[in-house]
């Protein structure tokens, strides 16, 4: 069993940054492929980005790559989402989720595939 709590969002001039971290409890966190998702106000929930156990390998959705980068640290049980040149359009709540099957770029964008969400976090830009 994973929990995962997100914080570090907020409200945020356009260009400006946020870090979001995500705080997992659990032994197996280290194991699990971690993803971002986000929903904005009456649209479906989307991916941003995700990440292999062993951060060799991730993926991002166009719409934020070269943005935002996505990393984690496995002695702290933490996962992070460094998000630059924030755009109004990236007004959201900010979701991160574990993944206890193995890294596959061709469906890790699926929220399906995710065993554990954590609450959300949301993020304001502003313009």
């Amino acid at each position: 069993q994973v929990q995962l709590v997100e914080s570090g969002g907020g409200l945020v001039q356009a260009g400006g940054s946020l870090r979001l971290s995500c705080a997992a409890s659990g032994r197996t966190f280290s194991s699990y492929v971690m993803g971002w998702f986000r929903q904005a106000p009456g649209k479906e929930r989307e991916f941003v980005a995700a990440i292999s156990w062993s951060s060799v390998t991730t993926r991002y959705a166009d719409s934020v790559k070269g943005r935002f980068v996505i990393s984690r640290d496995n002695a702290k049980n933490t996962g992070y989402l460094q998000m630059n040149s924030l755009k109004p359009e990236d007004t959201a709540v900010y979701y991160c989720a574990a993944d206890r099957r193995q890294f596959s770029s061709t469906v890790v964008a699926d929220s399906a595939r995710f065993d554990y969400w954590g609450q959300g976090t949301q993020v304001t830009v502003s313009s």
